[in-house]
């Protein structure tokens, strides 16, 4: 999905919007999946592993800061 060069390159804006964006389709995964059956297993992986990417930039940025 996203790569950590790809992370290091988004401005602090643009990584929250795609936290939040990325949060909304998996919690809508989630919901989808209990009613039928998913046609990609691993797409909420797939997206929990984007949220962590996202996170792991924002706390390195946050400690650089300081």
């Amino acid at each position: 999905m996203t790569k950590k060069e790809t992370m290091m390159t988004k401005t602090d804006h643009e990584l929250t919007e795609l936290l939040s964006k990325t949060r909304e389709t998996l919690r809508a995964e989630r919901f989808s999946a209990a009613g039928a059956r998913a046609k990609d297993s691993n797409s909420p992986r797939k997206l929990r592993k984007a949220i962590a990417r996202v996170l792991t930039e924002q706390r390195a940025r946050a400690l650089k800061a300081t």
